[in-house]
């Protein structure tokens, strides 16, 4: 079974490697949600990390349906990540009423090949998952990032089971959100040939009283949030132990 993880920085994606980790969802801000990574990060990884990155192209935080000049951003950022020898593209576009764009949608696929397209989790906002999932398959998409429509692929399962079921092996649904190693057997057990995770643990970096950067308090500036090298080695170790 295949584990991606989702770096948002340069020490998660490291990590990733040296635990054995098979591939590389990259980003930033993952606290939002995450966001497209910096030129910097995109070209370090891309330079020193030999596992296949797939790079998250989301110009912002919030809602999925964006505005011509972020679109232009969006497709200026997938040219980026051919130049510089990314393998896939983690990207998505919807409707006001969480229908999936199409159109601009079927631009950005067109536009990252010959890079794999992995619709990311705005997915789990459409409201005809089934019809969705047909939508993306006639465009072309090669995989569907989802945790069925729940808060954790694990409450989604039965919907990401339905889903599986219904791709005739023309696209691959690729489970993530709150998968580690006390549930990753129920993925494995289920069928999926991949897992998506962030393995991610919350170090506090300053001990001493800081002025927050964020003046609503959302995130703490004292904390660091990586992906933890024991948590990506022990849901490994699980799978191994599955085997």
């Amino acid at each position: 079974m295949t584990l991606e993880i989702c770096a948002s920085n340069y020490h998660s994606a490291l990590n990733a490697q040296d635990a054995g980790a098979h591939r590389i969802e990259l980003c930033q801000e993952l606290a939002i949600g995450g966001i497209t990574p910096s030129y910097g990060l995109l070209k370090e990884v891309l330079d020193t990390i030999d596992l296949p990155v797939v790079v998250l192209i989301r110009p912002r935080s919030g809602h999925f349906t964006y505005t011509e000049a972020e679109f232009n951003i969006m497709k200026a950022d997938i040219a980026l990540c051919k130049d510089l020898g990314a393998k896939g593209i983690a990207s998505g576009i919807l409707n006001c009423d969480n229908t999936i764009d199409m159109e601009r949608t079927k631009e950005l696929v067109e536009l990252s090949k010959p890079l794999t397209f992995t619709f990311h989790r705005a997915f789990d906002w459409t409201p005809h998952p089934l019809k969705a999932l047909s939508n993306l398959i006639d465009i072309g998409v090669n995989t569907i990032l989802t945790s069925g429509k729940e808060t954790t692929a694990e409450k989604g399962l039965e919907l990401l089971i339905q889903l599986k079921s219904k791709t005739e092996n023309k696209i691959n649904i690729l489970p993530g959100g709150g998968i580690n190693s006390s549930n990753v057997s129920l993925f494995k057990s289920s069928g999926f040939n991949e897992i998506h995770a962030s393995a991610s643990s919350r170090k506090t970096v300053l001990e001493t009283s800081v002025i927050s950067m964020n003046s609503t308090n959302f995130l703490s500036d004292k904390d660091l949030y990586y992906s933890d090298k024991a948590k990506i080695t022990s849901i490994l170790t699980q799978l191994q132990h599955d085997s």
